[in-house]
């Protein structure tokens, strides 16, 4: 499908009310970071076209008040929150046992957690925290919902990444940074393993029912690097004074996970609700099966 195509049939649907209320309904959304930000924006957005919501972050209390949220938009929405470290493979196996466990599909999954680190850390499982959150959350959740998600097709997986990827180039053989680090070169390359790995996928589901997509949600005021402190976190904040509202960083992970005009296309990259093309080291087929064979081994899960 051509971006124009695209585009004529977005603005179709855009102007049709039906399109929007209730377009949702009976259909089940899992949102990693959907407790705050961008991924709390998605939800809100979601609730309010009867969507049943499942929430996963890192921090109860922190989910309940997003709950809270969500019922004063939407008071009969049907949402939850799962509390998972996705940093952590372990958790990331918890939580998507879990999911299989307790619902019975998934229509779509929007993996948006995230998160850029100043300083150079390992998570329990020895892999540095950027790539263990940013990318390979994105592939174990992903590969362990599968068949879940194959067997409620058409269903969709909806990446997070980032305009950040542009400028990026994978060491295949230094994927954990242990040789030089920088908390945003470190950050780029993860966002650039995003859209290799969106691609990839996408060429292994091809037939299943399941489509796979990346996006750039724009620069957005989230609390996003808020972690990191001294001059580091202090550009970050200046920074965050000329972002976009977190309502308007959401409505591409919005268009690409409910609009008809995304129901076919897969592998793509969409910046402002429109395919675009990713950086030439985005677009390299050698490396995305590199990179998948790595992440694979890096997570003790079969070939598939």
């Amino acid at each position: 499908m051509t971006d124009d195509s695209l585009a004529a049939r977005r603005t179709e649907s855009a102007g049709d009310p039906a399109a929007v209320r209730g377009d949702m309904a009976g259909k089940t959304v899992v949102i990693t970071g959907g407790t705050g930000g961008i991924g709390l924006e998605t939800a809100a957005a979601l609730a309010g076209r009867g969507a049943r919501l499942v929430l996963i972050g890192r921090d109860r209390a922190r989910g309940e008040a997003a709950l809270l949220r969500l019922r004063r938009i939407a008071p009969d929405v049907s949402a939850e929150v799962r509390v998972a470290d996705l940093s952590r493979l372990d958790g990331l196996r918890e939580i998507a046992a879990a999911l299989r466990r307790d619902l019975p599909r998934i229509d779509v999954l929007i993996n948006n957690a995230g998160g850029m680190f100043a300083r150079r850390e390992e998570t329990a499982d020895g892999l540095e925290r950027t790539f263990a959150l940013n990318h390979m959350a994105y592939v174990v959740l992903s590969l362990l919902l599968r068949d879940t998600l194959i067997a409620s097709a058409p269903a969709r997986i909806v990446n997070v990444a980032s305009e950040a990827h542009r400028g990026a180039r994978l060491d295949i053989d230094d994927l954990q940074a242990c040789r030089r680090y920088g908390g945003w070169p470190v950050y780029q390359r993860s966002k650039l393993c995003n859209i290799l790995f969106t691609r990839e996928l996408a060429r292994r589901l091809a037939g299943t029912g399941v489509t796979v997509n990346a996006l750039h949600p724009g620069f957005v005021a989230t609390s996003f690097g808020d972690n990191n402190g001294g001059l580091y976190g202090l550009g970050i904040r200046i920074a965050k004074r000329f972002a976009l509202p977190l309502a308007e960083g959401a409505k591409t992970s919005v268009l690409v996970a409910t609009d008809p005009a995304f129901a076919e296309a897969s592998g793509a990259y969409v910046v402002r609700g429109r395919i675009t093309e990713p950086s030439a080291a985005a677009r390299d087929g050698v490396m995305a099966s590199r990179l998948w064979d790595r992440s694979l081994d890096l997570a003790g899960l079969a070939a598939v």
